[in-house]
């Protein structure tokens, strides 16, 4: 079948003139060639955009950027979303990279999964050295949804999901992308690519402020009208005991750090 779809990449910026060379150069290197490269930078005070215009050539025509102030990186997706003409949609982080044959490896399942309309991989999560800290992401089904266990950068999204169910949440600065996915709910034929796809750097918003993380995703779920108010409770304190065993981090401590963030 010979199925080669444009798929429009967005990465927010904002003074990311440290590892933003990185994520671009993984960019080109792509082995898949109907792309778009979106940056939407948020008006950053470093060299960020002399950075973008150095690569702006090498795309050929194939690159579009702003840079202008935003309300945060939703703000940034949404203004990418909007001007761009993809039938796919994903999202990488700028100090993140693509593997070289990724988005090849996600086009051929979607050839093979041609009712697939949302599509993740396993992540590779490093330190600010590029060394391994663990492996993320696993295939889920819509029961999972309940635990916000998406490996997001690099997941492909079908332009379909954000015309039927609009853009991204400006209520949320960390799981936007979590209530975005509850929108589409009964919508969402999901199919999962078992490789690594994305080496994704320590150091995320939603890594370094993991309580504000769990604040939003409980008011996500208990929001969410699919949801039973009971049960969203439940496994929102499901979820920060699986992460406190998981940090070895002792009870006393973490009731400590409930009640200091009032989560």
């Amino acid at each position: 079948m010979n199925y080669s779809p444009k798929i429009s990449i967005i990465t927010a910026t904002y003074n990311s003139e440290k590892t933003l060379s990185e994520t671009i150069e993984s960019i080109l290197k792509q082995t898949y060639k109907n792309i778009e490269y979106i940056i939407i930078d948020g008006n950053s005070k470093d060299s960020t955009i002399n950075i973008i215009q150095k690569y702006e050539k090498q795309f050929e025509g194939k690159l579009k950027w702003i840079s202008e102030p935003d309300k945060g990186i939703y703000d940034a997706w949404n203004k990418g979303i909007a001007i761009s003409t993809g039938e796919w949609i994903c999202f990488i982080g700028s100090d993140d990279t693509f593997y070289p044959s990724a988005l090849q490896e996600y086009i051929n399942l979607i050839i093979e999964n041609p009712e697939s309309n949302f599509i993740s991989s396993k992540i590779r999560f490093v330190d600010k050295n590029m060394n391994t800290i663990k492996i993320i992401g696993k295939p889920w089904s819509k029961k999972m949804l309940s635990y916000c266990v998406i490996a997001h950068p690099g997941s492909m999204h079908s332009r379909s999901l954000f015309n039927k169910y609009g853009n991204y949440s400006l209520e949320y600065n960390i799981a936007s992308d979590y209530d975005f996915l509850l929108r589409c709910y009964n919508d969402i034929h999901y199919s999962f690519l078992p490789q690594t796809t994305v080496n994704m750097k320590d150091g995320g918003v939603s890594n370094t402020n993991v309580w504000l993380a769990f604040k939003e995703v409980r008011k996500i779920k208990i929001s969410n009208k699919k949801r039973n108010h009971i049960i969203a409770k439940f496994e929102y304190y499901k979820s920060i005991f699986n992460y406190s065993i998981k940090s070895n981090l002792h009870l006393s401590k973490l009731n400590k750090l409930l009640n200091k963030n009032k989560i």
